[in-house]
């Protein structure tokens, strides 16, 4: 992709608040493809999140179905871009189903420990690691995704962006001659070290690409430093400040 392509990639993205406001009345088809659409991008940050806050398989199971529920119901309605990110709308509905299971937990009889030992302390929750519990799976399924649309990229085109980046993360101690040696068994091809480099150039430049479209989605019409925080935020700035650079933010 050329530099005038990435810009004009870039500067087209359109944001999830468009699905959001689809999902929230019109045509019955257009509502329940924009609900399904929603449930789709976020389901998977929500599971690992309920997961790892409850680590209790089938309580993040539970909760995760109430969330979707909810969703699909309609709760989602008083989502609004002027108050926010969409995301902290969803960590405000995962930390109230949260607080409900653990209110709904505290109410029920407790059984007697056996031998009469002393009970276990419970374990604190505060409000910080929740925050820092749904960062980290919101920035997974953000890479999650992330690497989902270089696979695509990659069966689409034939160029291996996403086998070159995962061997580099695989083996970080090999050297481009070396990369370009054991690759050439791989592909069943000859393959030059400068190719390699190449193609790990331009692969980095499509991941933090399409990472940075998968973070602005998420915002409304964000500016480069709105993005520049969110990313910074979550984590991922690291991945993203060539991408970051290149992006014009769309005027529409």
């Amino acid at each position: 992709m050329q530099p005038e392509d990435q810009d004009q990639h870039l500067s087209r993205i359109s944001t999830l608040w468009t699905i959001v406001c689809n999902a929230k009345g019109g045509p019955a088809e257009a509502v329940t493809a924009a609900q399904e659409e929603l449930m789709h991008r976020y389901r998977g940050a929500v599971y690992r999140y309920l997961l790892g806050a409850l680590r209790e398989p089938e309580a993040a199971d539970e909760l995760a179905q109430e969330f979707a529920l909810r969703f699909l119901r309609g709760d989602f309605r008083r989502a609004d871009p002027e108050r926010g990110r969409f995301r902290d709308f969803v960590k405000g509905v995962l930390f109230h189903l949260i607080a409900d299971h653990h209110r709904r937990k505290r109410v029920q009889p407790q059984h007697l420990p056996a031998d009469g030992a002393e009970p276990a302390a419970a374990e604190p929750s505060p409000q910080d690691a929740l925050e820092q519990g749904f960062c980290d799976s919101w920035r997974e399924e953000l890479l999650a995704r992330t690497w989902a649309a270089l696979d695509r990229i990659e069966k689409q085109t034939g160029q291996p962006f996403g086998s070159i980046l995962r061997f580099r993360i695989e083996h970080p101690e090999l050297r481009s001659p070396q990369m370009a040696e054991q690759l050439s068994a791989q592909f069943q091809r000859r393959l030059s070290a400068d190719w390699v480099r190449q193609m790990l150039h331009r692969g980095r430049d499509k991941f933090a690409d399409l990472l940075l479209a998968e973070v602005a989605e998420t915002l409304r019409h964000p500016t480069r430093e709105e993005l520049q925080t969110e990313l910074s935020d979550l984590g991922l700035l690291v991945y993203c400040q060539t991408a970051l650079k290149r992006y014009r933010p769309d005027s529409g």
